[in-house]
């Protein structure tokens, strides 16, 4: 894979330079592992508009060599990390305006910022970093597609072994393992499971709940392959499903379908997001999709773009989105069917490959 970080250091160094400050203090570890490749939990680090410095604990000494190598100054710090801040900037005195994530700055580092810090000054910034990971490069695409083949491969070895009775943790146990075993680093986040009623939950958690003959059975769940994600959701149903079950599943299946195959590069948000919402809002159902379309995939399963009834961005070309249309009757049951998307320069590309029939789960 082709290291691109100089290249990345050198676009943000453009920003900084544009925004009139000195340095960026980041403290969000995926936009600290996008700069640098470094993947532990614990650093800070401060980038200027021409070289990096990153501060981490004696946990990560042999791991940030092996990461970082020589892109950045590392200093392994034994006390604390913003000690180590705070000793570095004192021989930096040409550093005077510097920029901080706002939306991932806790409030009691704000303070040290106000407080230990009150020698510099201190500028809020939003997405310096966020805006350069939306567009993802072919590595990072590729990254993303292993990570959907694990997880659509975890969901076929999964699939045989789901039975009416089982509760919802259990299906999710096995689904946890099954990614384990396909090659997951670790799930992106808590798999769904949500039978019968509860799958017009659009965010349930697996409960105790016995899955049943006749009902929904919706997962939505992801895998990560080299720190990037995948997300993808199927619906089944235990059983023979009924008319009405298939007419809905239908309208999803197809909403789905429409907004995987039109969406490009260049339409805004909210146009995305209408592609599908509109079809579903034509068979009738409009009221019952209550969340947006979808979101930005990466680094973090939910990160920039916005596909959404408010998303008036237009989505960049190499973005990777979730297109999730469903529909959701309280008491009921509902349908949701998600999938990964790249906006390539030729045309939307389906990452995630597994049937969108309607399957019936013994």
């Amino acid at each position: 894979m082709a290291d691109r970080r100089r290249d990345r250091l050198a676009a943000l160094g453009a920003r900084l330079q544009a925004e009139k400050i000195d340095a960026l203090l980041l403290t969000s570890l995926p936009n600290i592992r996008y700069l640098t490749g470094f993947s532990g939990s614990s650093a800070l680090v401060l980038a200027t508009p021409s070289e990096l410095r990153l501060i981490t604990d004696f946990r990560y000494e042999t791991q940030v060599a092996d990461e970082v190598g020589d892109l950045a100054q590392v200093r392994i710090e034994p006390v604390s990390l913003w000690t180590g801040l705070w000793d570095m900037l004192q021989k930096l005195p040409s550093i005077e305006m510097i920029g901080f994530e706002s939306a991932h700055l806790l409030h009691r580092d704000f303070q040290r910022l106000l407080n230990d810090g009150s020698r510099w000054q201190w500028r809020p910034q939003l997405n310096l970093v966020e805006d350069l990971r939306e567009a993802k490069d072919e590595d990072e695409v590729a990254l993303i597609v292993e990570a959907g083949t694990i997880a659509t491969n975890a969901l076929s070895r999964t699939l045989p072994a789901i039975h009416v009775g089982m509760t919802e943790l259990e299906v999710a146990g096995v689904l946890e393992k099954a990614l384990r075993d396909e090659g997951s680093e670790e799930a992106p986040f808590p798999p769904i499971v949500a039978s019968g009623p509860r799958s017009a939950l659009p965010h349930a958690r697996a409960s105790s709940r016995v899955v049943q003959s006749g009902e929904f059975l919706l997962i939505d769940f992801g895998a990560q392959h080299g720190g990037y994600c995948s997300d993808v959701t199927r619906t089944f149903v235990m059983g023979e499903p009924t008319p009405e079950q298939r007419d809905i599943f239908a309208i999803v299946r197809d909403a789905n379908h429409i907004a995987a195959h039109s969406i490009k590069a260049g339409m805004t948000g909210a146009a995305a997001d209408g592609l599908a919402r509109s079809y579903i809002e034509r068979c009738g159902y409009g009221e019952a999709f209550g969340h947006s379309l979808g979101h930005g995939l990466g680094l973090e399963v939910h990160e920039a773009p916005r596909l959404a009834r408010t998303a008036e961005a237009a989505l960049r070309a190499g973005s990777v989105v979730t297109i999730e249309p469903g529909i959701y009757r309280p008491g009921w049951g509902g349908v949701r069917i998600e999938d990964d998307v790249h906006l390539s320069a030729n045309g939307p590309q389906i990452l995630t490959n597994f049937s969108r029939e309607l399957i019936e789960v013994a």
